[in-house]
Parts: C-alpha cells; sequence; structure tokens
C-alpha cells in the first residue's frame, strides 16, 4: 500500500535521529586543543589523560556532563588512542634538538653524497635471552606465562645503519668500550666502503683517545659527527631498529644460552637486512626525511 500510495521513495528506511549530541561540532573540536594543556595544568598528579579525567576537564570546560565509557568513544571519533608515553631526559635541550633535525641534518646528507661518503648512523645496544614480549591471543583470564632465567648475560652490539636501508653490526661478549668504537669502523669501511661520515651520540667510547687517533689516521676518509645530547629519538637505531629486532624479530624468543642468543641475533639481522624499507622507516620515525 505504501508503494502504491508512495512511490519507491516511501519505501526507504527513516532511521530515527536519535537523542540530539550533548556537545556541538565546535565544541567537540575544542576538546583536543584543551587535553594539549596536560594533565597538570587542570590539577591532576602526572600528565597521564584518562577517561575520567577527560570526563572532568569537559564537565569543568564545557558545562556537559560525560560517563567514563562515552568519554573513550569520543576521544576515539578525535583520532586520540592509549598509547604508552616516550621517556625523556629532562635535560634535553627542544631548540637544540629540533634545529638539528631540520637544519643540520640536511647538511650531511649533502655532503656524504658530494663527498662520495657512506653515510652511517651508528648506536649500542645489548641483548639478553630474556624474551621481548609482545601480544598474543589465550583463554580470557588466562595469561600465558613464558619461563625465562633470569641472567646478567648478554651481547653487547654496536650497529650501523644508512639512509638506503643497509644494516652493519658487530656484537661482542663483553661490554662496549672504545677499542670496539675503532674496530667498528674499520668493519665498515672493509664492508660498506673506505670513505665514511658517521654520526652516533657523545658516548664516552666514542671520545676516547684512541678513537680520535684512529679517525685522525685516516687522513679524512672517516669523518665524526655527533648528535645533540639526550636525544636518542634523533638516531634510527634507537627507537626504530633496536626496538624492531627486539620486540618483533625476537619477540618470545627464549634463548637457552649466549650461543643461542647469538644465533638467533644474527638470524633477526639477516630478516632485518633483507627488509630495506623498514630501514628506511625507521629514519622517518626518527624525523630525518630522506
Amino acid at each position: 500500500m505504501r508503494a502504491r500510495s508512495g512511490g519507491p521513495e516511501a519505501l526507504r528506511s527513516r532511521p530515527s535521529p536519535g537523542r540530539p549530541p550533548k556537545l556541538s561540532a565546535a565544541q567537540k573540536r575544542r576538546i583536543p586543543e584543551l587535553l594539549w594543556h596536560g594533565a597538570e595544568a587542570y590539577g591532576f598528579r602526572g600528565e597521564a589523560w584518562t577517561c575520567a579525567r577527560t570526563a572532568r576537564v569537559i564537565q569543568e570546560e564545557l558545562g556537559t556532563r560525560y560517563h567514563e565509557g562515552h568519554v573513550s568513544r569520543l576521544l576515539r571519533g578525535l583520532h586520540w588512542t592509549p598509547q604508552v608515553p616516550i621517556r625523556r631526559a629532562t635535560q634535553r635541550d627542544e631548540d637544540a634538538i629540533r634545529r638539528w633535525r631540520e637544519e643540520v641534518w640536511p647538511g650531511p646528507r649533502h655532503r656524504a653524497r658530494r663527498e662520495r661518503r657512506v653515510l652511517v648512523f651508528e648506536d649500542e645496544s645489548g641483548f639478553y635471552p630474556v624474551p621481548g614480549l609482545v601480544r598474543t591471543y589465550a583463554p580470557r583470564a588466562q595469561p600465558p606465562v613464558v619461563r625465562e632465567k633470569r641472567t646478567r648475560d648478554h651481547r653487547s652490539v654496536m650497529g650501523g645503519m644508512t639512509p638506503e636501508g643497509k644494516v652493519y653490526t658487530l656484537a661482542r661478549r663483553e661490554p662496549l668500550n672504545g677499542s670496539h668504537s675503532v674496530e667498528f669502523p674499520v668493519h665498515l669501511r672493509r664492508a660498506a666502503g673506505e670513505r665514511l661520515l658517521v654520526i652516533r651520540d657523545g658516548s664516552p667510547i666514542h671520545r676516547r683517545g684512541a678513537v680520535q687517533e684512529f679517525v685522525a689516521g685516516t687522513e679524512g676518509k672517516v669523518r665524526a659527527e655527533a648528535l645533540p645530547g639526550y636525544a636518542p629519538d634523533l638516531n634510527p637505531w634507537d627507537e626504530g631498529g633496536w626496538n624492531h629486532l627486539k620486540h618483533v624479530e625476537t619477540g618470545h624468543v627464549v634463548c637457552r644460552d649466549l650461543e643461542e642468543l647469538h644465533e638467533q641475533f644474527h638470524l633477526a639481522i639477516s630478516r632485518l637486512r633483507q627488509k630495506p624499507r623498514l630501514a628506511q622507516a625507521c629514519f622517518a620515525q626518527a624525523g630525518l626525511w630522506l
């Protein structure tokens, strides 16, 4: 009957508009601006934003009361998601780091190309037999248990990464020192090329007299530049390469001894070397656009 009287248009579904939203579109757009001031600006202890805290801010600033559960949906609609904060040293000079990323970084890139040098970012890390835990499926309320042997034994690794996605490593049983800071560029010259431009942090092992003598003895074939202090996020290795190796390539891998750890590490490095775009993505993550 409806079709006969009103035609095809009468058959279209007309969902109920429901209750009008408490906040207008303009008010919703204000929420991220309010939260960017930080939680402590609203009297909370610590800079963590929770749904309960956000609900209080919305009520205080916009005069609208929301349940915590709805606040989470509201934040997702604004592209805010739960995230683990990144630790940063209070001694950081944010202006110096910004200048290095925006103004200094293009210099080494062009100089390496002009002087036909291999540009390498260098960093160090340690690998332990204990696994790097990653997410896995399991029955509800029954988290899986990964058995591990607590130990101080580890592999010390010095790594090099190029903008082209090449990866070089030097792994040793003992803690790294100044002699390894000489041994690694020697290894790089054999594997990557005679002329190097190495960028690394200001670790004491890079400032040893033997390291300075080695660089001077290359007669300009090896040049080294230091990153700003307390700026691990400028190094593609720190929050990119090492994190991927520990939590993706070797996640949940439990090694019985150092020999198995050494084997698993080199298998992980081999897989990383087959993914040059992933290494290049580490540069992008560090804000070092290529």
